[in-house]
């Protein structure tokens, strides 16, 4: 059962989503689901590289331009971050804010945070929990011209 923990990310989820510890999360995935043209949830899976939060209520997510995530983002606006790692389950409702920022091959979003919901175990559910998220190898190499570019349009201000 999910429990909203508000319109804004806890300082712990914070600190997940800054990068500041960014070599430490790679590998693992984070799905971002968009509404596609006919409503249904349209999935995709980021890496921790292609997300960075600025603030408590704003993440910034670097997409392929050309692909079906980024018309959703650019024609409905309505994405959710799902975060599964063992012991965390968040659902994290958002909305763009505004039309994205091209950078090359990538669309920069800024995500404004509408409600953060964690998983609870209730019930028969008590003492159950994740043992692994989602993962993928091998490891991206951060000076890669593919990752300073994603770094780059997840960092730049917004008028360029």
């Amino acid at each position: 059962m999910s429990r909203s923990l508000g319109p804004a990310l806890t300082e712990a989820l914070l600190r997940r989503l800054s990068q500041a510890d960014l070599p430490g999360r790679l590998g693992r995935a984070v799905p971002l689901v968009t509404v596609d043209g006919a409503g249904r949830p349209h999935p995709m899976l980021c890496s921790y590289l292609e997300l960075l939060a600025v603030d408590a209520r704003t993440i910034r997510v670097a997409i392929a331009a050309g692909g079906g995530s980024a018309r959703n983002l650019a024609e409905r606006g309505a994405a959710t971050l799902v975060l599964i790692e063992p012991g965390l389950v968040v659902y994290v409702k958002c909305r763009a804010a505004g039309p994205p920022l091209a950078r090359g091959a990538l669309a920069r979003f800024d995500l404004a945070v509408e409600d953060v919901l964690e998983d609870v175990a209730t019930g028969w559910e008590e003492g159950v929990g994740i043992t692994s998220g989602i993962a993928y190898a091998p490891l991206p190499d951060l000076d890669a011209p593919e990752a300073q570019a994603a770094l780059a349009a997840l960092r730049a201000p917004r008028d360029v």
